[in-house]
């Protein structure tokens, strides 16, 4: 029955935050309008400006919106898991997350349930995007369509790590859009998701150097090579470590004993 407890208990959080996002459809659609805008505006300016050299894990010559289409993918991703942030800090205010931490079940257990939760919806907002560019013209291999799911499976989970890390730092809803700003948008820009990392190293060796190690930067690289059959162990290796590190901070930072909801006053 332990087990069954368990199961119940992960399923009912994980149906809670999939029908939350059913039932909010501007949810749906906002997270489908920031890439969309990049595929059929920026990257229709950019693509007679900038050059593309062949690289893996392509085989020929692509146009922009090829490239910038796993990049994409992983805004997604990103956005959607400050979102489930948010809605940790919500939660927290409101009181049903209160009652949550309360239950007997781990604390680490019912956290990583909510990460699950959000992979989940993250994903399936990835594949109804790629069904779109997929009418763009824009056709990866087939047989790709399933390699990638791991690969988001893994990014997701960093993601939405990441997120649930911040959420332990930030007591109201007031203060949470400054932080995003200082963690979205640099996280994003600075990245390989609209340009390859050679073509940063020629304007600066600087933001060379921060793309490379940027932990999306591997995650939209891990999605790009399985978009087209090939696996990066180097940015495997990388995506889940830094999944490893930002989980074990999120599990720390919601501990009422240890974390940072007792430093700001009590648990949450």
């Amino acid at each position: 029955m332990r087990i069954l407890h368990y199961w119940r208990a992960m399923w009912g959080i994980i149906w809670r935050e999939c029908w939350r996002f059913v039932t909010q459809r501007e949810r749906f659609v906002s997270a489908l309008v920031r890439p969309l805008v990049w595929l059929f505006i920026f990257a229709a300016g950019f693509r007679s400006a900038l050059g593309l050299a062949i690289s893996p894990p392509y085989e020929t010559y692509i146009l922009y919106e090829v490239y910038i289409v796993p990049g994409l993918c992983g805004m997604i991703q990103l956005f959607n898991g400050m979102q489930s942030s948010l809605s940790m800090v919500y939660d927290r205010e409101m009181g049903s997350m209160r009652i949550l931490l309360t239950c007997p079940l781990p604390r680490w257990f019912l956290l990583m349930s909510k990460l699950l939760a959000g992979t989940a919806v993250s994903i399936l907002q990835v594949y109804v995007f790629l069904g779109i560019a997929w009418c763009y013209d824009i056709r990866p291999p087939v047989q790709g369509y399933g390699w990638i799911l791991p690969a988001l499976v893994l990014s997701g989970l960093m993601l939405g790590a990441l997120g649930l890390l911040l959420s332990s730092f930030i007591k109201q809803l007031e203060n949470f859009a400054g932080v995003m700003n200082f963690v979205i948008f640099p996280m994003f820009f600075m990245s390989t998701s609209l340009y390859p990392l050679w073509k940063i190293k020629e304007s600066s060796a600087l933001l060379h150097r921060l793309a490379e190690y940027n932990p999306f930067s591997q995650a939209v690289e891990l999605i790009r090579f399985a978009l087209y059959g090939q696996f990066n162990q180097h940015a495997f290796v990388y995506t889940l470590a830094a999944f490893i590190v930002f989980m074990a901070l999120a599990i720390l930072g919601y501990n009422p004993s240890k974390g940072m909801m007792t430093r700001r006053g009590g648990a949450e």
